[in-house]
């Protein structure tokens, strides 16, 4: 089926695929890949506990992390999808965390950088839509979601006194590892586009359903799809929802992450859309205030 729509929309697969490795090219490629390389190199040089020791009374009081797990919490804040999850399971396999505690995080990690949502989501959205309360609605729902994961899970907290396993690699060692990574989100990114593209098409659908659907597709187009055919609480709400979930490309960008067996996309697929959900509610919560 796919093929067979390649092969018939030539046009709107290039199209797509150009759109797909220019955003991967001009956008995610500068953003994050520096992110990538000085996190590995900073795991490499075992300066976790340093970097982290600002948030890490608060981090572990409310969730019991450990000094690794605050760091994964951290790197999946700022820097965006899938550097939480990587980090994760990269952290899991050398067995800097538990298991019990690389599934909690997983659910509770994964989510768009503050960079993005200032830059790109604030110069797309309504500007009656007041950002700080599009924040709150993303990254609020962290705390119900780490509630119901911890009990899931059965995580309880880091003992203090369970060993920390060190491995040292090398800087170009680092950078090789993220070069293989941002390959495949660029793998991912062309793909969902050329998909994207495909569903831009479609006669029966209203330009509200298409806005909605590319935004579950690919959020970068479908926020700009959201931002020029919704207004005001509605469009809020949409973004919230596609912003919070990260798309089916993010799912798939995630997906090629987690090396390690014991962490399931399939669960951080239901823990996303769980977010999304929570998202779209507390926006219209806070807007009805």
């Amino acid at each position: 089926m796919v093929l067979f729509l390649l092969l018939t929309h030539p046009a709107l697969s290039f199209q797509g695929a150009s759109r797909g490795l220019l955003l991967w090219y001009q956008t995610v490629l500068p953003t994050l890949l520096p992110f990538m390389i000085c996190s590995n190199v900073i795991v490499s040089l075992d300066g976790i506990r340093l970097l982290t020791a600002p948030m890490r009374p608060v981090l572990k009081g409310l969730f019991g992390l450990s000094d690794s797990g605050c760091y994964v919490l951290v790197s999946g804040l700022l820097c965006g999808y899938p550097m939480g999850a990587k980090t994760c399971s990269e952290f899991v396999e050398e067995k800097r965390i538990s298991l019990p505690e690389g599934r909690f995080l997983l659910s509770v990690s994964n989510h768009p950088s503050p960079m993005f949502l200032l830059g790109y989501v604030a110069s797309m959205a309504d500007p009656s839509l007041p950002m700080a309360r599009i924040l709150l609605a993303l990254y609020l729902p962290v705390l119900p979601i780490a509630l119901i994961s911890g009990k899931i899970y059965r995580f309880r907290g880091y003992p203090a006194s369970a060993p920390i396993h060190r491995t040292v690699s090398s800087f170009d060692q680092s950078m090789m590892s993220s070069f293989e990574v941002m390959i495949k989100i660029g793998g991912y990114l062309m793909l969902f586009s050329i998909l994207a593209e495909l569903i831009g098409q479609i006669p029966f659908l209203s330009a509200s359903s298409r806005a909605v659907l590319l935004g579950i597709v690919e959020i970068t187009t479908g926020i700009q799809a959201l931002s020029r055919v919704l207004t005001g609480l509605n469009q809020g709400m949409a973004l919230c929802f596609v912003i919070a979930f990260g798309g089916l490309c993010g799912l798939f960008q995630t997906r090629s992450v987690l090396g390690h067996k014991g962490l399931s996309a399939g669960h951080y697929t239901a823990w996303k859309m769980l977010h999304g959900a929570l998202s779209l509610g507390v926006f219209y919560i806070l807007s009805s205030l």
